[in-house]
């Protein structure tokens, strides 16, 4: 089926003057008179160190249909795309340069959200004339969709159920469902979705209905019931188990963290970036004090919900402390400092780029730090994070993990980041491969069987479009989080709840992990 052309975005030359249709990360959009490629006015996204300047608007499409998306754009690394979708990207400082792509709509989707973004620490970048072809949804449709087939439980937490359905029919498209307990709603795009809030082992009863664009609503599908398990508290127990999504308090218009977790019944955070400041002080993103500011607030609400949190140390960019302190002892003393202000249970140290991971010395810093905390602190969980090729960790990876068994480190899990590998990327296997890939080094490695190696494994994936234009839909999420409950492996976080929006879709599949 192929698109009519006719540009469906609205204020796509941005010539009202305002951001009017347009929604932008923070306070990172604005509209400028100069440069312009076309009219008089055209947007200019400040992107910095913390938030690459999103802007995105969504729009009603036809389901089945081809699209085209064109935009002129200006600055270091401008990316255009399709959220679920492909994306293009190019450098263009000195003037404006056209991106364009195409992409066909699910056979039940009926809306699009087109996005912008520069990238980070490169300065603002320039858009205009964007324009998305094709023709709109909507009409007279009065005919309600078919029943949801076949639901089932597909995984249960003490707080939360997981459930998948097969997918309803109808005349223009199904645009979503609604998964009702008891009278009240959880909204889902996908045929799956986890249901959270929920009271430990306790017996549920659910339905499931489909709507259309039209608003007209299926019947519900046949109940099914499931019951929710033990609650063992936030805190690792004798096996750790962590359902860890990252929320970024420096970027993206964070959200209130007790409010994801009563929609999704997801318990704990990855919080994001503790950085050095001033030499081997540790702070979050190098600006915010440890106490007393909006992060310790953050995790007084996450703990008076229930959770808890783990504070990722590190990352791609910023100023570090692997680096910052000169020696183990010294780094164990800004780890320590963490541990202390928050009362920590875990701590990861995401170790990326040249100045840590491809470091040998810092890579040894960092473990020996980490074997001096665990020591001073009984109990406390230690995690690595780092990059990882689809066939499992690269060489560097691979000497994290062998002087973690030289020097004893006693690391409780190695969490790869999956993603990366390319824009036509298969991302459910290429996980998968990455991740056995990771298990078979640890198995290697440690003497460990394989449930042993997958126990000590985390994934850290990213939702929807990743910097390299995969695609990691719901659907893949499910999958590849089924996938990790059938190998029980001992971590699940992805990038992040700042960018799951609105219904916190990867957050409640991620919530239904269950090691």
């Amino acid at each position: 089926m192929t698109a009519n052309a006719a540009n469906l975005l609205s204020n796509p030359g941005f010539e009202t003057g305002s951001l009017s249709g347009w929604t932008c990360s923070g306070s990172t959009g604005s509209v400028v008179a100069s440069p312009v490629h076309g009219g008089t006015k055209a947007l200019a996204g400040a992107a910095s160190a913390s938030d690459n300047a999103r802007c995105a608007q969504t729009v009603t499409v036809k389901p089945s249909t081809a699209y085209t998306l064109t935009g002129w754009v200006r600055g270091n690394y401008v990316h255009l795309g399709v959220t679920g979708g492909t994306a293009r990207w190019t450098s263009s400082a000195t003037g404006y340069s056209l991106l364009t792509l195409t992409f066909t709509t699910g056979a039940s989707q009926t809306s699009a959200e087109v996005y912008l973004h520069g990238w980070y620490g490169q300065g603002t970048y320039n858009a205009d004339d964007i324009s998305l072809d094709g023709p709109g949804g909507g009409g007279n449709d009065t005919q309600a969709p078919t029943a949801p087939g076949n639901p089932r439980a597909t995984g249960v937490t003490a707080t939360s159920v997981s459930l998948s359905w097969d997918a309803s029919t109808d005349n223009v498209g199904v645009t979503g469902y609604e998964v009702v307990r008891d009278g009240q709603v959880t909204p889902a795009t996908g045929t799956s979705a986890t249901v959270g809030g929920l009271t430990a082992s306790t017996a549920y009863t659910f339905t499931v209905r489909a709507k259309d664009a039209a608003g007209n609503t299926s019947p519900a599908s046949v109940p099914v019931t499931a019951t929710t398990g033990k609650d063992d508290g936030p805190g690792p127990g004798p096996r750790f188990i962590q359902a860890a999504p990252y929320l970024y308090l420096g970027w993206g218009n964070p959200p209130a963290a007790a409010d994801v977790m009563r929609a999704t019944g997801v318990k704990w955070f990855t919080m994001a970036f503790i950085l050095a400041q001033n030499g081997c002080n540790p702070t979050w993103d190098s600006q915010r004090p440890l106490k007393g500011g909006v992060d310790e607030n953050n995790v007084k609400a996450i703990r008076a919900a229930g959770g808890d949190i783990v504070p990722s140390i590190g990352g791609w960019s910023g100023n570090k402390l692997g680096p910052n302190c000169a020696t183990a002892e010294l780094l164990a003393g800004a780890y320590q400092k963490v541990i202390d202000a928050y009362g920590l249970k875990a701590i990861d140290v995401d170790i990326e780029n040249t100045d840590e991971f491809e470091s040998a010395a810092v890579q040894d810093r960092i473990l020996t730090a980490l074997k001096i905390v665990k020591a001073n602190n009984p109990g406390l969980r230690t995690i690595l994070t780092f990059p990882t090729l689809n066939t499992g960790p690269n060489s560097w990876g691979n000497r994290l993990i062998e002087q973690a068994k030289a020097l004893n480190a006693n690391i409780d899990n190695f969490t790869i980041m999956p993603f990366n590998f390319g824009g036509a990327a298969d991302m459910y296997a290429a996980t998968v491969n990455s991740t056995t890939g990771l298990k078979n080094k640890l198995k290697s490695t440690f003497g460990w069987t394989d449930a042993e190696a997958f126990a000590h494994v985390g994934i850290s994936g990213m939702n929807n479009a990743s910097d390299a234009g995969e695609n990691t839909t719901p659907q893949i999420w499910t999958r590849i989080r089924d996938w990790s409950n059938a190998n029980h492996i001992g971590r699940f976080s992805f990038w992040a709840v700042n960018r799951d929006r609105p219904n916190w879709e990867f957050t409640a599949i991620t919530a239904g992990f269950t090691g």
